[in-house]
């Protein structure tokens, strides 16, 4: 799985660089290294959404930290142990 966000001027704003520092913490204390990538990209262009992640393909738009912390762990962590492996 690889989850990308944005860090463009209006998420940066808006606080993307948490959700960064979150995740990191988050994919290391659920031990998905293996599984997960964390990617950081500019603009994606949904700037007034909230911030932006995406999701491999899929676009997703976080109010905020409580709600990107809630999208990990009751969503992406259990579509990360479906993973096998690191994509590619």
């Amino acid at each position: 799985m690889i989850i990308t966000v944005c860090v463009g001027s209006s998420c940066h704003i808006k606080g993307s660089h948490a959700f960064i520092d979150y995740l990191q913490k988050a994919i290391s204390a659920y031990k998905m290294e293996q599984k997960i990538i964390l990617k950081a990209s500019f603009c994606m262009g949904h700037c007034s959404e909230g911030i932006n992640i995406k999701v491999d393909d899929e676009h997703i738009s976080v109010n905020n930290l409580d709600a990107m912390k809630e999208l990990f762990t009751n969503r992406l962590v259990e579509e990360a142990e479906r993973e096998t492996c690191i994509p590619s």
